[in-house]
């Protein structure tokens, strides 16, 4: 199943509405729309959140884009089937939650990943786990020399060293480092100088911010690096589906103590962007 390009365009026309006049009166400022580079579909969900159901949540949340990957990946086709404008799909290299331990010396694996990307198409391969010199073992290398043949985006949940060693492996990868590594911000803002093509998403993190009040850390990080950096809520239980909306509403929060510019970049922008990037440079 194909998923409908997200286009910039589309995104700015949303923005576009913001202080319209209409019959003497000024409308309020548009919600300010929002992608979510972590979300899960896995298959403990389908039954607790059917496919409609989880769709309308998206939307309840104001999301104009969904990075979404799923053990198995027939989640993510489910709703890719159900809202081809929403959702950006992502392959994970699990056939279920409980391989994220044991998949990279797994061999069937390859044959599960290529497979899936003969049949369908998607933006990336991840989220999946994999940290320090596991990197280099046969699995992981086969799943990156296959991101590679089609200019796929990385998704990994890893540590430094693992995260290197990807970049080694194709030092061309766009990586996108899920929850941010779990790093303090300085850390995070060591890797970002040392690698220009990688990415953070803030997903399953509270340290940023505060209610409204994002961290002097953060906001250090964001202000140097504000292209690099989304918005996540990792529905990694079937539970957190219900925590999206709840989310969205927190991230606007501490995003609107932001500068304009840097919110809507964190907000959207940078998931869209790097969508697009990916997009225009697969084969």
């Amino acid at each position: 199943m194909e998923s409908t390009p997200l286009t910039r365009r589309g995104f700015q026309g949303w923005l576009a509405a913001a202080a319209a006049l209409a019959g003497g009166t000024v409308r309020a400022a548009p919600e300010l729309p929002l992608f979510d580079a972590h979300i899960h579909y896995s298959h403990d969900a389908w039954d607790l959140v059917p496919p409609k159901q989880a769709v309308a949540i998206l939307r309840q949340a104001g999301l104009r884009g969904a990075l979404v990957s799923s053990s198995n990946d027939q989640g993510t086709q489910l709703l890719a089937a159900e809202a081809p404008d929403l959702i950006v799909p992502e392959l994970r290299p699990y056939r279920s939650r409980g391989e994220i331990g044991s998949w990279m010396n797994d061999a069937s694996v390859v044959g599960y990943l290529e497979e899936r990307l003969a049949k369908y198409r998607y933006v990336g391969v991840g989220e999946f786990h994999l940290y320090g010199a596991d990197a280099d073992l046969p699995v992981p290398r086969r799943m990156v020399a296959l991101a590679k043949e089609r200019g796929l985006l990385l998704h990994a949940h890893s540590d430094v060293d693992c995260i290197e060693r990807l970049l080694k492996q194709w030092p061309e990868a766009r990586v996108l480092w899920a929850h941010s590594g779990f790093d303090r911000p300085e850390k995070v803002r060591e890797v970002l100088r040392r690698h220009p093509r990688l990415w953070c998403d803030l997903a399953f993190r509270g340290d940023h911010a505060t209610g409204s009040q994002v961290d002097p850390g953060w906001r250090e990080a964001f202000t140097e690096f504000p292209d690099r950096f989304m918005i996540g809520t990792d529905t990694f239980t079937p539970e957190r589906w219900h925590y999206i909306t709840g989310h969205a509403s927190y991230s606007r929060g501490w995003l609107a103590s932001l500068p304009a510019p840097v919110a809507e970049a964190i907000g959207w922008r940078n998931g869209v962007a790097l969508v697009q990037a990916v997009r225009g440079a697969k084969v």
